[in-house]
């Protein structure tokens, strides 16, 4: 009968979430994945020289930015002259 009791304690205690997530259907998992990112880029760097550059590490990683094939339409040579 113990086991019951700690599983009718546990759903009373986050009734207010449980309802929360049947009425509208979000969960923190986006907000749970974008901080293991941030903590993973911070782990791979082994530390910054100030907050402003992990601050850019973090936009850099997290908003999909890729050197490496930059949009033609910046690259384009300026012709109007």
């Amino acid at each position: 009968m113990e086991p019951r009791k700690t599983v009718a304690r546990s759903i009373k205690e986050r009734l207010a979430n449980i309802v929360s997530y049947g009425t509208h259907r979000i969960t923190n998992a986006v907000a749970e994945g974008v901080i293991s990112k941030i903590m993973s880029i911070k782990r791979w760097v082994g530390g910054f020289r100030n907050i402003g550059n992990f601050q850019t590490a973090i936009f850099f990683h997290c908003g999909g930015l890729d050197l490496l094939y930059p949009r033609s339409s910046r690259m384009a040579p300026n012709t109007s002259r």
